[in-house]
């Protein structure tokens, strides 16, 4: 088998809950971080935005790495056909919470797959998976005290579903851990795409 299917991935992304799910699924990673993301401009609709994001994270990787399988992953929240980034402040989050409460909302991960060759990169998967969280409806005590807490600051849609957001969340059609950033079985189809088999999978086959 090559070994670019065999040796462990390569997590281009910072996220701590992507590499918890990795970790909890006993898939062999190593993380390199890209800032290629922030080098792009807006794009025509919130999934576009997250191919964009996943695509430039992947390749900017893959691209130092020859011989090495790269995820890329961007997840975004969407209402309607807007973006909602990582609140700027508190005030910002309190407004999103808002704007999210009693109302249903979607979840777009993008995945993909790259390969480094030849100074390049070479795009072996890509994959959109698509969640839809209803939120209850919030009395602006609740969104002061979770606001508080400082959990909204950093993350999209002002709420994180694995921690104190959940409790703000009604009910989610898809993938749970999509919402959390990171489609887990989305993610082992793709791999099982590509054919990559990391070294306990092979150990496991020895």
């Amino acid at each position: 088998m090559p070994p670019l299917l065999t040796a462990p991935l390569i997590l281009a992304s910072a996220s701590p809950r992507r590499q918890e799910i990795l970790r909890l699924a006993g898939i062999e990673f190593e993380v390199e971080v890209s800032a290629a993301e922030a080098h792009l401009g807006r794009a025509a609709s919130p999934r576009c935005q997250a191919e964009a994001g996943a695509r430039a994270k992947a390749e900017d990787v893959a691209r130092r790495h020859p011989g090495r399988v790269v995820v890329g992953a961007d997840t975004v929240v969407a209402l309607g056909n807007r973006l909602l980034e990582k609140p700027r402040d508190e005030a910002d989050a309190r407004r999103m919470l808002r704007e999210l409460s009693g109302r249903r909302h979607e979840v777009f991960t993008v995945i993909v797959l790259a390969v480094g060759e030849s100074g390049g990169a070479e795009l072996l998967y890509e994959e959109c998976a698509t969640s839809l969280v209803s939120f209850r409806r919030l009395a602006e005590a609740e969104i002061d005290a979770y606001v508080a807490t400082g959990d909204p600051l950093d993350k999209a849609g002002a709420y994180g579903i694995q921690s104190g957001g959940g409790e703000l969340v009604a009910e989610v059609w898809g993938s749970y851990l999509n919402v959390v950033g990171l489609p887990l079985a989305r993610l082992r189809l793709a791999l099982s795409a590509i054919g990559w088999a990391g070294p306990s999978e092979r150990a496991d086959e020895d």
